[in-house]
């Protein structure tokens, strides 16, 4: 595929190798996708000494070790994501998040799960811009700059930006229920809250000109599992927006998480990634449907009504989490995690086939376990579809799965073709 963008898999010595078969950062096109970094001293393999802020300060140093060693700064960050053990440590984890970004700041999303690999306190991740591209003795540098933004209709916050372009993807920070007048969580329950939540999203994207129906991916982190239902009642009235995505009943892909806690003890927070088909200057001003979502499914893998399995925009699909439910019977199939495991991998594995694709298209993969003791027993079914361990990956132990499954799986898959406007 000369001429095509390629999947570029690195590692450097000078940060943590992983407990996994992963690697540390994978660039394609113009993004690098980074595996979620725990606070581990590179130099004995092991969780340095202190608390959750000395565990914090690890895990940022093992991100600008990556992030260098691949000829990047920390102010190509583009999207940060922090687990936290406890909801506790917030405030002394940010101190250290905003010891590294004193001038400019990205996207943020910030969550406390059930558990984290080798019982750590926090853990980062990173997505990193990547002007230059990926198409082989083809350097881009300098086509392409960032372009944050932020409106007074959406709430504000000095450790984040609402969204950050970079190339064709808007990157928004994870909403609260805030309402942006007083700073404060709005009155009511979880609907109310999800109301604010989706409402927030939406002015941040009318204060950068782009349609609701541009989003290709909705991450939910709730509470409690059980108030999903009220949160659906919602999203359905948010999606589709347009009269053009409800003809073909347009839903983004979508992954639902539970949470043991959220900032200011809200009971949901929502994370979107939006197309962005204009692209980012220099670049040259394309129109608006020059690039085109594409959203699939197939009966190979199971379906959900509010979500598309696969939606490509540009050069990445976003694929929604795949639980371990047989197709054919709607089920979570029998067995443990190794079975479960299995069937996400398979529906995965269906999806990415239905677009033309293949496994080893896989950039990045984020996995949730009810049970963080069975990423062991995951790993060996892991490895069987991903034996070169290529994509970046997260692993985090949450409260509870949707199906009462064991496992959820999600993944972000290359696009080397794009998505050119249908002749």
């Amino acid at each position: 595929m000369s001429g095509y963008n390629a999947v570029l898999a690195r590692n450097t010595e000078n940060s943590p190798t992983g407990i996994g078969p992963y690697s540390q950062s994978v660039a394609f096109s113009h993004y690098n996708n980074l595996s979620a970094q725990l606070p581990i001293d590179p130099a004995s393999g092991a969780l340095v000494a202190g608390g959750a802020k000395e565990q914090a300060e690890q895990c940022f140093k093992n991100i600008k070790t990556i992030v260098e060693s691949i000829a990047h700064v920390m102010e190509d960050v583009v999207r940060v994501t922090i687990f936290l053990k406890d909801i506790a440590d917030i405030d002394v984890v940010n101190s250290v998040y905003a010891a590294y970004f004193p001038d400019y700041v990205p996207v943020l999303t910030t969550v406390a799960v059930a558990a984290l690999p080798m019982n750590a306190l926090v853990q980062v991740e990173a997505l990193i811009s990547n002007g230059e591209g990926t198409i082989p003795q083809a350097p881009q540098a300098g086509d392409l700059v960032k372009t944050v933004r932020n409106t007074e209709n959406a709430p504000v916050s000095t450790l984040s930006a609402q969204t950050v372009a970079f190339s064709h993807y808007n990157n928004l920070s994870a909403q609260l229920p805030i309402d942006p007048k007083t700073g404060k969580l709005v009155a009511g329950g979880v609907k109310e809250q999800a109301v604010q939540c989706l409402k927030n999203i939406k002015a941040i994207l009318e204060g950068i000109d782009v349609p609701f129906d541009d989003i290709v991916k909705v991450t939910i982190f709730v509470k409690n599992l059980s108030d999903i239902e009220h949160v659906n009642e919602v999203y359905t009235t948010f999606f589709p927006d347009s009269a053009i995505a409800r003809t073909v009943a347009y839903f983004p892909a979508r992954t639902t998480v539970a949470v043991s806690a959220l900032p200011m003890d809200a009971l949901v927070q929502v994370e979107a990634v939006v197309s962005h088909g204009d692209g980012t200057p220099p670049q040259i001003v394309e129109d608006r449907h020059g690039i085109v979502i594409k959203a699939n499914n197939t009966a190979h893998a199971p379906l959900h009504a509010l979500s598309t399995q696969t939606v490509a925009f540009s050069h990445y699909n976003h694929l929604s989490a795949q639980l371990p439910l047989d197709p054919a019977t709607g089920n979570v199939v029998g067995g443990g995690v190794r079975e479960q495991t299995e069937q996400c991998l398979k529906n995965i594995k269906a999806i990415v086939e239905r677009v033309g694709h293949v496994m080893s298209d896989v950039v990045k993969v984020n996995i949730f376990l009810k049970d963080i003791e069975d990423s062991a027993a995951l790993d060996e079914v892991y490895t069987v579809f991903f034996p070169g361990g290529v994509p970046a990956r997260r692993i985090v132990g949450v409260s509870a799965l949707p199906e009462n499954a064991l496992v959820q799986i999600e993944v972000v898959v290359s696009n080397a073709e794009g998505t050119p406007p249908e002749k």
